[in-house]
């Protein structure tokens, strides 16, 4: 394996972005100390890329965390115990005056290398991103449903910082991971940049299979270090423990249902156009609900190219749904489709017919109803079968 690849037979890894929002003015002590971080921002969006604002009313608060679970080697690198960086997204009081850079320049670089972008502008212009969380915000108040968030093969977590900040502005706590040795490249402390040894190593199916048993390892080993007596989060105090669920784009995706088949704790989850590497169990997953969302092509309809969506539907036994989204790209469900625009670099295989503003639309849209009908019980309309608002959206019914 040579190349980045997601668990589709796609080449080529995802780029993301964020773009800088406005500074509040609440902490304030006069007009120029309101103009200055205001003035800042705007510099820096015009110099990055720019995604679309989150549509929830919480401001977004964002802090950064190391974990290492020193009970497991490293899968691709064994002689190293698996390590982890997580990105927290929540619910803030108001906006922080610090924010979040979206990518460090040498994972914005890394990433553009190796989506075979030869423009080093495009890796200084995703650098020079900035997200729409805020670095030290005020936490809300109260608990707070809490949402696990995997990326694609080969794709740092940022790739899928707009699902994270639409979440979080709509009162979900949101832990973004990236996976040690599984991107093209995240820095971690002390400076180390870890690349994707895993794309040279994973040649198999079995390969795959444990790859994705081993990342709902890591999704539960998360869950461990923000609800356990000891959490590594200053701000574990806002995660409800009775409200958590997984989703991912690729095997991300695939993750999040292999964490649901081996850890009780993980009550809903999100597959977005992953192959199921470890299958989900015949005996299904406690009846607990799950959602396949995916493109509408040959290869993610019943009887298609990927063989493993046939078999979860089957063997999924609670509330479930299976999307195909027209016109969408594999990589449609992560702030790819927006980067690739904005940076002018092509698509890897086939261009998507759904524009990149829809693609964030409707993966944002149908992800926070499927995750307030089932952490939060609220009645969700939009899941209940094909709308007029959403007519990319199709609703599968395979025969059982």
């Amino acid at each position: 394996m040579k190349t980045l690849r997601t668990l589709r037979p796609a080449a080529v890894a995802a780029l993301a972005l964020a773009l800088a929002a406005p500074v509040s003015a609440a902490h304030a002590q006069s007009t120029a100390d309101r103009a200055a971080p205001l003035v800042a921002s705007v510099q820096e969006a015009a110099a990055g890329v720019v995604l679309p604002s989150p549509g929830g009313p919480s401001p977004v608060g964002r802090s950064t965390l190391h974990l290492v679970d020193r009970a497991r080697q490293d899968l691709w690198v064994p002689e190293r115990p698996r390590e982890l960086m997580v990105d927290m997204y929540y619910p803030a009081r108001d906006a922080g005056r610090t924010p979040a850079p979206y990518a460090d320049p040498r994972e914005a670089r890394r990433l553009v290398e190796a989506a075979g972008g030869q423009d080093a502008a495009a890796g200084e212009k995703l650098g020079a991103t900035r997200t729409h969380g805020f670095a030290g915000a005020r936490p809300d108040r109260g608990r707070h449903p809490l949402v696990l968030l995997s990326p694609g093969f080969g794709a740092p977590r940022f790739t899928l910082t707009t699902l994270a900040e639409e979440l979080a502005s709509r009162g979900y706590v949101v832990a973004l991971v990236d996976h040690a040795n599984e991107s093209s490249g995240t820095v971690f402390p002390g400076g180390r940049l870890l690349t994707c040894v895993a794309c040279e190593k994973a040649e198999t199916l079995e390969d795959m299979r444990k790859a994705t048993v081993n990342r709902g390892q890591d999704l539960s080993f998360v869950i461990d270090r923000l609800t356990g007596p000891r959490p590594a989060w200053k701000h574990a105090a806002l995660i409800d423990r009775k409200r958590i669920g997984a989703a991912g784009h690729s095997l991300g995706g695939a993750a999040a249902a292999s964490a649901m088949a081996r850890d009780g704790r993980v009550l809903a989850g999100i597959n977005m156009d992953g192959t199921f590497g470890d299958p989900v169990p015949e005996g299904g997953l406690g009846k607990r609900p799950f959602m396949m969302l995916g493109t509408d092509d040959p290869v993610h309809q019943p009887g298609g190219g990927d063989p493993t969506w046939d078999v979860a539907w089957r063997n999924l036994d609670g509330w479930k749904r299976w999307l195909g989204v027209t016109g969408a790209h594999h990589f449609s469900f992560s702030d790819v489709p927006v980067l690739l625009d904005q940076l002018n670099m092509p698509y890897p295989g086939s261009q998507p017919t759904l524009p990149a503003g829809r693609s964030v639309d409707v993966t944002r849209a149908y992800a926070t109803a499927f995750f307030d009908l089932h952490l939060r019980n609220r009645p969700q309309p939009l899941l209940d079968g094909p709308s007029p608002q959403n007519p990319e959206v199709r609703f599968i019914q395979p025969a059982r």
